[in-house]
């Protein structure tokens, strides 16, 4: 029984470990509730603790990958986010529990804070408090449609499915294509697609 949280626990941390867009974890959360027929608040809270653990490492290695895949301005731009987002203290962390609550991917969340080199510290709290309420009424939702196994797993498939990864990697693109230091400073939108090194 204590290997199907481990389950959890690493099925969480791999989908939230990843550098891209990838299906939110409560989706494994709820896939491995319903197979297991687990616990569903243990299933939070190891879920959820697996997700803020694959968060934090996104955190920590990517700046290393950023450096090594993107040129020096396309850091230092998203640099300059991060610096702005960290000097918006209460109003960041509002934006952050807000957007954790909603049904989109957070990976460009956590990249932009990686790659800004902001520590953890100023976006794993909102995060979690976002994540955590969030998963509670999915993993419950999940729960309800047991009976149902056979149509959630047909609708991880869907149309919402499709819609949900075309805007995280559009949020993700955003992030990496916009020049956000003329945006904010010069209140100039402007693209740049040569940021790789």
């Amino acid at each position: 029984m204590l290997w199907q949280y481990i389950l959890v626990f690493v099925g969480a941390f791999l989908f939230d470990v990843v550098p891209f867009p990838f299906p939110p974890a409560f989706t494994i959360m709820v896939f491995l509730q319903i197979v297991f027929k687990l616990n569903v608040w243990i299933v939070i809270l190891v879920g959820v603790a697996g997700s803020i653990l694959g968060r934090y490492v996104l955190t920590l290695y990517i700046p290393k990958i950023a450096g090594n895949i993107f040129n020096p301005d396309k850091n230092e731009d998203v640099h300059y986010l991060g610096t702005i987002l960290k000097e918006k203290g209460w109003k960041s962390q509002l934006v952050i529990i807000a957007y954790s609550l909603l049904p989109l991917p957070t990976t460009p969340l956590f990249i932009a804070a990686g790659m800004a080199k902001l520590r953890p510290i100023y976006i794993i709290p909102a995060f979690f408090v976002g994540k955590f309420t969030s998963d509670t009424v999915l993993v419950f939702l999940g729960k309800y449609g047991t009976e149902n196994t056979e149509k959630m797993l047909q609708g991880a498939f869907s149309w919402q499915s499709f819609i949900s990864l075309a805007i995280g990697i559009l949020l993700l693109s955003a992030l990496l294509f916009i020049d956000w230091r003329s945006l904010i400073q010069k209140k100039e939108f402007s693209l740049n697609f040569r940021i790789w090194k």
